[in-house]
């Protein structure tokens, strides 16, 4: 065998090899199909009991005419239930230690109160999710006395918290398929009598998937719905859900704020993400919500001078942005999750800043989330290790976002025809003419994103 075929063997050899591997591990597509409003919006989390000064739905109804100004058209609630009183955590207990999957919390309104914000949502051209406890209840819950098969329990037949430090709830037993028929019914009950768009579901992994899997098509059959995982699992959605948390993502955010690691290692994240996640997912992006916020600090806590360069960031790559109540109005304080800790609402320079990022998202198909937004391209900038730059482009729509991820002024320059182009700068309504050489100056975390439409 001469070595040229002998190279040309192994080369087919090898490629076979690669091609099996290939179909072997990559993530079928999804079956999920995402409601048609979903793909050109950001998402919006809710707060009820922070919100207003008495935390009830009707007080925070007086803001949906603000949340729209703003481009929040998702909202999502956190927990609506009655809050279980046995092993109750601080005075008011959590919204996660659900007392009734079937009504509404009385300290924030009644079951007329809330059909009449979904109602008020839908006029405004919002749409409105729920938080979802499927993996646990309150200790009080009435399933306790009426189903008690419903729950895992110890040796000596007693109910058992899902992990020690959540004392306040009690583990849900999947291995029952009683329990599965009665939870899709209490979810199917909020779409049917309520109208609600769908769910956010907690700790979703730790549910068994073959349920979710079981519960898409019932509520599909109501109509469609828009399901959010917090959970980081690819399998997820498959069958079940639009979107997950980008937990990851979050974390190597903070990790480059620590200098632990450098922008290089965001490209190999979304690469990673592209390669395990079917194409039409949803990932979403934040620099805080209710856990971060009262667990681990607010987003300037954690991110520093870099805060605003991270939600850029995050706004603008592939998937979906989220903000938590009162990021809007710069809110530097932890929300007591177990008591009344009113967000002061004030004027400040991020309502803007958010509402710039918002209509940027709704106007530019470029942005949009999952297979109908536009391709990522990475650009190459001279420093790679403290510039994340990229095109995203669609029909004619692109944006090329440049943001120094680093405490010093950098001189950043490029080389690349995918930029070229006439711009307008988002933040400071500039015209910039780039082409294929440019070079730029950009102070400590500093931000440019140049819109083409």
């Amino acid at each position: 065998m001469s070595r040229a075929t002998f190279l040309f063997t192994v080369f087919v050899t090898v490629m076979s090899i690669f091609t099996f591997f290939t179909k072997l591990f990559a993530q079928p597509e999804s079956t999920v199909q995402s409601p048609s409003w979903s793909y050109d919006k950001v998402i919006y989390e809710v707060n009820l009991r922070q919100f207003t000064s008495t935390g009830t739905i009707n007080e925070f109804k007086e803001h949906l005419p603000r949340l729209k100004e703003l481009g929040a058209e998702i909202l999502w609630l956190m927990p609506i239930h009655p809050i279980g009183e046995i092993n109750r955590k601080g005075k008011l207990g959590s919204y996660y230690s659900v007392k009734d999957y079937f009504d509404i919390d009385p300290a924030l309104g009644t079951k007329e109160d809330f059909a009449g914000l979904v109602k008020e949502v839908h006029s405004l051209g919002m749409f409105i999710i729920i938080d979802w406890v499927a993996n646990h209840t309150s200790w009080d819950n009435e399933w306790t006395n009426e189903h008690p098969d419903f729950y895992k329990k110890d040796s000596t037949g007693k109910f058992i918290p899902p992990v020690p430090d959540w004392s306040d709830v009690i583990a849900l037993d999947y291995n029952n398929k009683k329990l599965w028929e009665k939870m899709t019914e209490a979810l199917e009950y909020w779409v049917k009598d309520f109208n609600i768009d769908g769910y956010r579901c907690d700790v979703a992994e730790m549910v068994p998937i073959e349920f979710w899997n079981s519960l898409r098509p019932r509520l599909e059959k109501i109509k469609p719905v828009f399901m959010l995982a917090e959970a980081e699992s690819p399998g997820l959605h498959l069958h079940a859900f639009d979107m997950s948390y980008s937990w990851e993502f979050h974390h190597l955010l903070e990790r480059i704020v620590k200098k632990e690691k450098d922008a290089t290692a965001i490209l190999h994240e979304l690469e990673k993400e592209a390669k395990h996640y079917p194409s039409n997912s949803f990932r979403m992006r934040f620099t805080t919500n209710h856990d971060e916020n009262s667990w681990n600090g607010t987003e300037f806590e954690k991110f520093g001078d870099g805060a605003d360069a991270m939600a850029v960031l995050s706004a603008t790559i592939p998937g979906m942005f989220l903000i938590y109540s009162g990021q809007e109005a710069g809110n530097r304080k932890r929300l007591d999750f177990f008591e009344k800790d009113n967000i002061e609402w004030k004027e400040s320079k991020y309502t803007d800043f958010y509402k710039k990022l918002f209509n940027l998202k709704k106007e530019n198909p470029a942005l949009w989330n999952g297979k109908k937004g536009g391709e990522f391209k990475y650009v190459l900038p001279s420093d790679e290790k403290s510039i994340f730059s990229f095109v995203r482009e669609k029909d004619g729509n692109k944006i090329f976002v440049v943001v120094n991820l680093s405490e010093q002024k950098q001189d950043v320059g490029f080389n690349s025809s995918v930029i070229a182009g006439t711009y307008n700068e988002l933040f400071w309504s500039e015209k910039v003419n780039i082409e294929k050489k440019y070079k730029l100056t950009l102070n400590p975390w500093e931000y440019k994103v140049f819109v083409q439409q």
